[in-house]
């Protein structure tokens, strides 16, 4: 198990690397689209190529963060359901999710997508939009999108399955605690509070 759970670490830290990535990737789709839109707007300039580079970072985004996404459990959870059971239960739940529906799914999509990458990579695909951009990166993404995934997958099983045997804590990678977006709704509900109570 201990083997098991180096290999884990190393996938957490791999796509901890990626979700820094990501954050330069999401600036970099933001300012190219900001230029682009200056730029069509004050000086009627525009190119097929500058939209679909904002397209391909975006799918990049996407692809590429899923993986991170898992590792910091952002991902998608009915929190009512969870909430009330036990951690070991939660943990039981995760490992049949991940075996029957996440590994699966991407190890179908990894081969269903790697032939139309390597066609794209044979012909020299191009977009059909005049002036747009070579297609084979944007194929790539899909494959190598869900192999991180995969890989995350993975290391999320070792780590639910070494919480079952005692040998970890609770594997959440992300601390417990409310988002911004609840701290920000719970500060306005308590300014509002004091507002309504001046007023009277």
């Amino acid at each position: 198990m201990s083997a098991l759970l180096g290999l884990s670490r190393v996938i957490d830290a791999f796509n901890e690397l990626i979700g820094k990535l990501i954050r330069w990737l999401v600036l970099a789709t933001v300012l190219i689209s900001a230029v682009n839109a200056i730029v069509r707007k004050a000086f009627n300039i525009g190119s097929n190529a500058y939209l679909e580079v904002q397209w391909y970072l975006f799918a990049a985004v996407f692809m590429l963060g899923a993986g991170y996404a898992f590792l910091r459990n952002a991902h998608v959870r009915i929190d009512f359901i969870s909430s009330k059971l036990s951690k070991r239960t939660n943990a039981m739940i995760d490992i049949l999710g991940i075996v029957v529906f996440v590994i699966p799914l991407c190890l179908i999509l990894i081969t269903l997508s790697w032939p139309f990458f390597v066609n794209a990579w044979n012909t020299g695909e191009m977009s059909s939009n005049a002036g747009g951009l070579i297609r084979w990166p944007v194929y790539l993404l899909v494959p190598v999108g869900f192999s991180i995934l995969l890989a995350q997958s993975v290391s999320e099983l070792v780590k639910r399955i070494a919480f079952l045997k005692g040998a970890i804590p609770e594997p959440i990678s992300v601390e417990s605690g409310k988002s911004d977006e609840e701290l920000l709704a719970e500060e306005l509900a308590a300014e509002a509070a004091k507002k309504q109570a001046g007023e009277r």
